[in-house]
């Protein structure tokens, strides 16, 4: 693994925790005998903490700055070095690279994915450096994105010909930092120019918190800047929805992040309790989640999860983000009662994770985990970013936090409904619940709650039993869909539904691996795809595609025709006598028509236990719905905004 040439300073630039950065450095000079001056700490700029204007004159002392140092008489060229031995024949030095390099430009997309995975170009430098040039070149974006004096004509209009010079920090860096990984002086002053240069080229790119690493990471292997500018440019405006590369925009950002946080949700499971009953906060946590990768992951292994991203694009980052938390949970687990920050945990667990996996290792466990097809994950991705643009969240200004201020129950406390928030998909976190049903309050008959609940979607039905007991069921659908084949008991539903236990364990059961319906053209196995949405009636509220006036209060998303769920798909049911929940190998809940006594049994649609003492007499019990998925009756219950995600600051 190299190291920077100033071992002293940090491998990302900046002197303060977290990640904020110095935002002035200067090129320390040599002398001319070329001797090696002492190692520097690069310097803080002296306001760096205050208030960010982007829209500032340049100077201003309320603006961040970026000081950007031409090389001294010393630096022959701005390459990275790749222009060194430019007289030898490098094929005669190593000729097993230049086979290797030969195999590379003759190998189909499927095999270069292939050698990706496996370190095929890992070594030598020179070899990985013309894989990602061969690679780039392939990747489709807009025609003339940039030419070869775009980047000529950006730098000598920001930079003209002063030795040093300073500009306004780009915007899409709030709060950011450079991860340095094995740059000079004279790379990292390089980075920041490229970065300046990208922020002019790309003015409607407003959030993008990983490009700072991607332009360090790629310029290790890049002959000099103006390449380095171009192989961003190519993967910003990459053209493939499904394939996508970089998000830009604060929106489209934290909808990458959601998506995240529902694959943790199904292949992490646990990690969400953990922190969501410590009273931490999982958007915080998960907030980061990219930044694992792209600033926290040593050199080492983030340009091998380079090789493969270049290739195969954004869901490479699911995979290995995927990877580090389970190895995190495993780590955590045994002194969870310890950590006082989950976010800072992370982000130290993963700058040493060589301790706990090999780079291997760490992409052989990414790569076993069974993700949804590309199409699947887009589908959920702009099923979050609705959600997040329904809920007016299109910037970090407009964000705002959903917590339990005035939340009142007479099954669950407050501890154990963020537990509860924090297990359902973040499309419907993004939003307060809302008491609709409680049989202290309309008494106890399964009559009286269809009536408060028809209408709504989904729930969240919650029971305490006499024995203290506590389960309940996420139930993505409609109550009134039971009604589909008159008084007969129909199941209903989608494999988003889930049933859970909180007392006197916490835990949540639900498929890990699920078959995906309403999408046509998909070709997967059940067990290589799995549903966010889809109902098995195509009057479901969420997903009707007839609907032509929308009302504002329901969440919509894109939707192809609405297909049946197979045979086996037994999620929900009711009639005026009994409300049952699963119906393979068992119900997990069934409840009966005075709501006094239910019953439970291990269930295959779940694969959950029994989840209170087989048959059981009812204390209380609650249904609550998402507040804003529902036109809200003056029955219903809210409470503030504020469960789950703090407030960001703009």
């Amino acid at each position: 693994m190299c190291e920077p040439d100033d071992s002293s300073e940090s491998r990302s630039e900046g002197t303060s925790t977290g990640r904020s950065f110095s935002l002035q450095t200067d090129l320390e000079k040599k002398d001319d005998s070329h001797t090696k001056l002492a190692p520097k700490r690069s310097k803080a700029c002296t306001h760096k903490y205050l208030k960010k204007d982007h829209t500032g004159s340049k100077g201003s002392p309320n603006v961040p700055m970026l000081t950007i140092s031409e090389p001294d008489s010393w630096e022959i060229n701005s390459s990275s070095g790749m222009k060194y031995g430019q007289y030898v024949d490098w094929e005669k030095i190593d000729p097993e690279s230049a086979v290797r390099y030969k195999k590379i430009l003759s190998t189909d997309h499927s095999g270069l994915k292939e050698m990706a995975r496996s370190g095929f170009w890992t070594m030598p430098h020179t070899l990985r450096a013309k894989a990602y040039h061969h690679i780039i070149q392939r990747i489709e974006c807009l025609p003339n994105v940039v030419d070869t004096d775009t980047y000529k004509d950006l730098s000598e209009r920001l930079f003209e010909e002063h030795n040093t010079s300073t500009h306004p920090f780009p915007k899409f860096m709030a709060d950011g930092e450079i991860p340095r990984y094995c740059l000079n002086k004279a790379g990292l002053n390089s980075v920041r120019k490229i970065l300046l240069c990208l922020s002019h080229h790309f003015p409607e790119m407003t959030f993008c918190p990983i490009l700072p690493a991607l332009v360090s990471l790629l310029l290790h292997y890049s002959e000099d800047e103006p390449q380095c500018f171009h192989s961003i440019c190519s993967l910003v405006s990459y053209t493939d929805p499904e394939k996508r590369y970089i998000d830009q925009t604060f929106l489209t950002t934290h909808a990458s992040c959601m998506t995240f946080g529902d694959l943790a949700n199904k292949y992490c499971r646990g990690i969400r309790k953990l922190i969501a009953s410590s009273h931490q906060s999982l958007f915080e946590f998960y907030s980061d989640w990219i930044m694992w990768i792209f600033a926290d992951l040593p050199f080492s292994y983030a340009i091998w999860v380079l090789d493969v991203y270049l290739i195969e694009g954004y869901k490479v980052l699911y995979r290995v983000a995927l990877a580090l938390l389970s190895l995190y949970k495993v780590s955590v687990s045994s002194r969870v009662a310890h950590v006082d920050d989950f976010k800072q945990d992370m982000k130290r667990f993963v700058e040493n994770v060589s301790r706990h996996s090999s780079i291997d290792a760490l992409l052989e466990r990414a790569f076993s985990i069974q993700l949804p097809t590309r199409r699947e994950l887009n589908f959920l991705y702009n099923a979050n970013k609705q959600a997040l643009i329904q809920r007016g969240i299109q910037n970090q200004s407009s964000y705002q936090s959903v917590e339990l201020g005035g939340f009142c129950s007479s099954v669950v406390s407050m501890t154990e409904m963020r537990v509860v928030w924090a297990w359902i998909p973040e499309r419907f976190a993004l939003f307060s619940p809302v008491r609709l049903f409680s049989t202290n309050d309309h008494g106890r008959s399964l009559t009286s709650l269809y009536s408060h609940v028809e209408g709504c979607e989904p729930t969240v039905l919650l029971l305490k039993t006499v024995d203290e007991e506590i389960c309940g069921a996420f139930l993505s659908s409609d109550w009134a869909l039971r009604n589909h084949d008159g008084n007969s008991l129909y199941f209903f539903g989608t494999e988003e539904c889930f049933v859970f236990t909180l007392r006197p364990g916490m835990e949540r059961y639900q498929r890990p691996v699920l078959h995906i319906s309403g999408m046509s053209g998909t070709s997967e196995s059940p067990r290589e795809s799995f549903s966010f949405f889809n109902s098995s009636s195509s009057t479901c509220r969420f997903t009707h595609s007839a609907r032509t006036n929308q009302d504002p209060n329901y969440l919509s998303v894109p939707y192809t025709s609405p297909q049946p769920h197979p045979p086996t798909a037994r999620f929900m049911a009711g009639n005026n006598e009994m409300l049952m929940i699963g119906g393979e190998g068992g119900h997990a809940l069934s409840l009966f028509a005075d709501l006094f006594e239910g019953h439970s049994e291990q269930c295959d649609t779940f694969e959950s236990p029994v989840l209170c003492r087989g048959r059981f007499r009812i204390h209380s019990l609650e249904v609550w719905g998402i507040q804003h998925t529902m036109t809200l009756p003056p029955h219903t219950h809210t409470v503030p905004n504020t469960l789950r995600h703090p407030q960001s600051q703009a």
